[in-house]
């Protein structure tokens, strides 16, 4: 007798278009930077971009999908060269994500 896989725990995190797009911005420069050097993109990235882009306006989330789109936004944010609209709302879903990575924790 097979058991069935354990289901991966998701969270819901509710993004603005604003915020979903700043999300999508930094994980396509990801994309890019990886195929501009010959680079396969990491998995995680595409799968991630898939979820954002799949889902609407509320996120369903797998907690090592909320922790890798945590870091790769915190790196955006904290670029001097990042605008300011972008801080903004890369700041909002940062304070979404760490409530779900504290609930993970």
């Amino acid at each position: 007798m097979t058991s069935s896989p354990p289901e991966t725990e998701t969270y819901e995190v509710t993004l603005s278009r604003d915020e979903q797009w700043v999300a999508h911005h930094v994980l396509s420069r990801r994309l890019d930077e990886a195929l501009e050097i010959d680079e396969m993109p990491p998995e995680w990235t595409l799968e991630l971009l898939a979820t954002l882009e799949a889902d609407g306006d509320t996120e369903r989330l797998t907690g090592p999908q909320a922790d890798r789109l945590y870091d790769e936004l915190a790196t955006y944010v904290d670029r001097e060269e990042t605008p300011e609209r972008d801080v903004s709302d890369g700041s909002t879903v940062l304070d979404r994500l760490e409530v779900v990575r504290e609930a993970e924790a």
